[in-house]
């Protein structure tokens, strides 16, 4: 490169903002991505990147940086993209983010840091997102790796229950400070719910392969297909660990205790999407059975992340028709917008302000669900608007399978009490007080040497908020161990 287009690169346009309009990812054809669960978003070019980069602002007190909780160094690796420093811009996101090319993915930008953008205010958010996403694919495909030349072992090995965000996000920071940090696992990969609740059309399972392979080549050991409690005795892992962090989740599904879910054709979500991860990716998991939707008519009741995710599923799957049934109005969803978005593209259909009231069954078989419709109302005082039924005005829709996808409440292990667990009335795991105003609670439980983080202390959550407490419980635990 020459002098001349050196310094070209380097001078700022301060009004690029303007210039420049907010440039989101393109997507394949619906008929395209139809057909298969591959990612739906085309990769930006470099010049597309470092031009989105460009229109950041670099606000004195950056509002991105505060909203998403890793408090990534949003506006510090944007300026490194736009000089086209792509490897330094990686290395520094992951600084913060043990996994920004999958929070790139499935991050909520439009509710965290894109919403918090100065430029939101009508010029349109910088494209945090696809950026995060699309450089640091370009770093785990040429195999960066950080420099751990300067790290000594502490010889202090830590016990991670569970192979998910909030356990990769810890055992990626002891890692970068010289503990032997072991994941335990029960499923054949790692990524919990990123594997096996989160299709391939929004993270396709290679993206998990090539972290794994990153987290093992600095030093991080797995072992799946091991459940502790029976293939791995408590007894051992508090003889062989310094320390133990649980991060299992929450797995246990809500069902809504409908009159007649348990007739054939009824359908936990978790069990329809992890049936369908374990038929594409092979993995021979006996009790997770796959269920083809091909040629029949499938109603999904609710309205978040997961229901959309069995939604888009469920058309991939060539259903005949696909119907997402939610109680609230749409504004309302939990879910992502730009999920619902997504959806309606690929032909599901919506039915707002609807309550199911039972769903029925015909000889054992599903048939059709019940409705009764609905009013939203705003209480006082509530950031969530409510919603009232009018059991007089009610309607059914017809229905060869019904998905039930209400969200995930806590599920303990029985052996928690061995480790001096304690959990609070809803099962999740209770966590001690901090004196600290900005974080009131740690990750540390009453167990001793224990810690825990994620959905199964926070309930169902974000990725990156799981991520986040991971991390605050490795710093916890280094100071546990008085690194």
């Amino acid at each position: 490169m020459s002098q001349n287009e050196n310094k070209k690169i380097k001078q700022q346009d301060y009004l690029s903002f303007l210039n420049q309009q907010r440039s989101v990812s393109e997507k394949r054809k619906v008929t395209d991505r139809l057909i298969d669960f591959e990612e739906i978003y085309i990769a930006k070019d470099n010049s597309e990147l470092t031009e989105q980069a460009s229109r950041c602002l670099d606000c004195g007190n950056p509002y991105c940086e505060w909203k998403c909780p890793l408090h990534n160094y949003i506006p510090n690796w944007l300026e490194l993209v736009r000089t086209e420093k792509y490897d330094q811009a990686a290395e520094l996101m992951h600084q913060t983010n043990p996994l920004p090319e999958i929070c790139g993915r499935v991050c909520p930008q439009d509710r965290l840091c894109e919403q918090a953008c100065t430029l939101n205010t009508g010029f349109g958010a910088v494209t945090i997102g696809a950026i995060e996403k699309n450089i640091s694919d370009r770093a785990l495909a040429k195999r960066w790796r950080p420099d751990m030349s300067s790290i000594i072992d502490s010889g202090k090995k830590v016990a991670i229950v569970g192979a998910g965000p909030a356990g990769l996000g810890c055992a990626e920071l002891l890692a970068r400070n010289g503990v032997k940090a072991v994941v335990f696992d029960k499923y054949p990969e790692i990524g919990g719910l990123l594997t096996f609740g989160i299709p391939g059309f929004k993270l396709e399972k290679n993206v998990v392969r090539q972290r794994r392979e990153f987290l093992a080549d600095i030093g991080v050991d797995f072992q799946l297909n091991t459940e502790i409690g029976k293939d791995v005795s408590i007894d051992e892992l508090q003889r062989d660990y310094d320390s133990i962090f649980l991060a299992m989740g929450c797995y246990t599904q809500v069902t809504g205790d409908l009159p007649g879910s348990d007739a054939n054709g009824v359908i936990k979500a978790l069990d329809f999407l992890v049936a369908n991860v374990n038929e594409q990716q092979a993995y021979q998991m006996e009790q997770y059975a796959f269920q083809s939707m091909q040629g029949k008519r499938v109603v999904v009741l609710g309205g978040g992340d997961t229901a959309m995710d069995c939604v888009r599923s469920a058309v991939r799957q060539n259903a005949t028709s696909v119907t997402c049934v939610y109680r609230r109005d749409e504004a309302s969803m939990p879910g992502s917008p730009q999920e619902v978005k997504n959806a309606k593209e690929e032909g599901v259909n919506f039915l707002f302000n609807r309550q199911p009231i039972a769903i029925i069954e015909q000889d054992n078989q599903v048939t059709r669900v019940e409705l009764a419709a609905t009013q939203v109302v705003t209480e006082s005082g509530s950031k969530r608007k409510s919603f009232q039924v009018n059991s007089e005005q009610s309607s059914q829709l017809e229905a060869d399978v019904v998905i039930l996808a209400f969200g995930f409440k806590a599920s303990p292990a029985d052996w928690f009490e061995k480790l001096g667990v304690q959990l609070k009335q809803n099962g999740l795991v209770a966590t001690l007080e901090s004196q600290d105003s900005e974080l009131p609670y740690l990750q540390q439980t009453d167990g001793e040497g224990v810690f825990a983080g994620g959905d199964m202390v926070r309930g169902a959550d974000l990725v990156v908020t799981a991520i986040a407490e991971g991390r605050q419980a490795a710093r916890e635990i280094l100071e546990h161990l008085k690194l």
